[in-house]
């Protein structure tokens, strides 16, 4: 049955490869069952709620991946787009989290959308590379101010608006330490490293009294008070436009570049550098996000953690089954989960904040029209505590400076009819 459903042996692979592969994976993107719930609580939403909705969207989102598109692709709540659900759409614009949520969900239906009609490639050809490096590593400096002000590390001023915590105090040291661990363990290559990083963090926590055992294993806490209840109505008003467009737009480009780049380095591309079933890898991304909306969780995202889970040899999907199974068995962990501090999550915060600035490497500083809207993208997203400003102040940066630049042959249309948008969004709808 499962060499039927999954070609083990044309894909030059076992069941016992692909269940390492699984376990492999999902070790090192189980934090997300930690951060995710006090995230989301940020926003107002019942915790162990939000705890199940990120078992349930990551293990439906990925059992899509595995059986219908047969990749080894896991899929479980966005970091950084959990961070502008609630302290962007919820905390600063006001909304309620039932109107976040109907976003997150119409974000989906028009990802699905454009896998079905094939707009994706025209998108994001459209979008010059640079600007999207800009974007993911303005996602990553977003989560690093979160994670620096959950850990402590980073406290508000009244007159230089920041300044560093008091570090006489445990939070912030244990955050560091946890930081530097997590670090040093990924460095070494170390299965798991966010994760241990985490646990170790909060058990000192707990030898030192700082935080209180709730427990490991019980039953799974209550759906109830987020199931279907997305306010999509509430979500259609012109001011949540933008808002919609950053959830998609991200989605979009995180989803395709983790697709890809891992579907190479598992050398499960085509002789053209193609990846087939790519419409059907889309479609199973864009119907979790519609999933975990209705649960009551963020928009869910194709994770590049996957890459570890390929270099154990995973080929197939059988991989992705196994790693939906495990996050299905994490239901019964909610008091673990509600062990976890804040500071003990931070650390994970900030080591996927160091990872997704990475792309800047890529930026070709000499040219100034490219350096200087790279770099407004990037530093806007922290310091407005918004993504959707960032991408904003992207857009209409690169368009008016290759203007004023005399290189308006480096932009295209869809560059002019989104700096547009974006100009009168800001101007009439901020």
């Amino acid at each position: 049955m499962l060499e039927k459903l999954f070609q083990l042996k044309a894909h030059g692979t076992t069941v016992r490869t692909e269940v390492i592969a699984g376990l492999t994976t999902f070790l090192t993107m189980a934090y997300i069952i930690f951060v995710n719930p006090t995230m989301m609580s940020d926003a107002g939403i019942d915790p162990g709620a939000a705890f199940v909705a990120t078992c349930l969207a990551a293990a439906i989102g990925t059992l899509i991946m595995g059986l219908w598109a047969n990749y080894p692709i896991a899929l479980a709540p966005g970091m950084g787009l959990n961070a502008m659900f609630s302290y962007t759409v919820v905390g600063s614009m006001g909304y309620s989290w039932e109107v976040a949520l109907g976003a997150v969900f119409i974000s989906g239906f028009l990802f699905f959308l454009l896998s079905i009609f094939k707009v994706r490639e025209w998108i994001i050809n459209s979008i010059p590379l640079a600007l999207r490096s800009a974007i993911a590593a303005g996602i990553g400096l977003f989560l690093a101010l979160i994670a620096l002000k959950n850990a402590g590390l980073v406290v508000d001023h009244p007159v230089t608006l920041v300044t560093l915590g008091d570090m006489r105090q445990p939070a912030p040291v244990l955050a560091a330490l946890g930081f530097a661990l997590i670090v040093a363990l990924a460095y070494r290559k170390v299965t798991g490293a966010v994760m241990i990083g985490i646990l170790v963090v909060t058990g000192i926590s707990l030898l030192a009294g700082l935080t209180s055992f709730t427990g490991v294993v019980s039953a799974p806490p209550s759906l109830k008070p987020t199931f279907m209840e997305l306010d999509i109505l509430g979500a259609l008003e012109v001011g949540m436009i933008s808002v919609i467009f950053a959830f998609l737009f991200v989605d979009l480009f995180d989803t395709s570049g983790t697709l890809i780049g891992v579907a190479q380095r598992a050398n499960l591309v085509d002789k053209d550098g193609k990846l087939p079933r790519l419409g059907r890898a889309l479609m199973a991304d864009s119907t979790a996000t519609m999933a975990g909306a209705a649960l009551g969780t963020s928009t869910t995202t194709s994770y590049v953690e996957s890459a570890a889970g390929t270099s154990a040899g995973g080929r197939t999907g059988l991989t992705a089954c196994v790693v939906a199974l495990l996050f299905l068995l994490c239901l019964f962990f909610s008091p673990l989960a509600g062990t976890v501090p804040d500071y003990a999550t931070a650390p994970a915060l900030l080591f996927v904040a160091v990872l997704m600035t990475g792309g800047l490497v890529q930026i070709d500083w000499e040219d100034l029209t490219v350096a200087a809207p790279v770099v407004i993208t990037a530093i806007s997203m922290p310091l407005t505590f918004s993504i959707a400003h960032g991408i904003a102040l992207g857009f209409i940066s690169w368009t008016v400076i290759k203007l004023l630049a005399g290189r308006w042959r480096d932009l295209n249309p869809s560059l002019y009819i989104l700096a547009g948008l974006f100009i009168i969004k800001l101007a009439i709808f901020h």
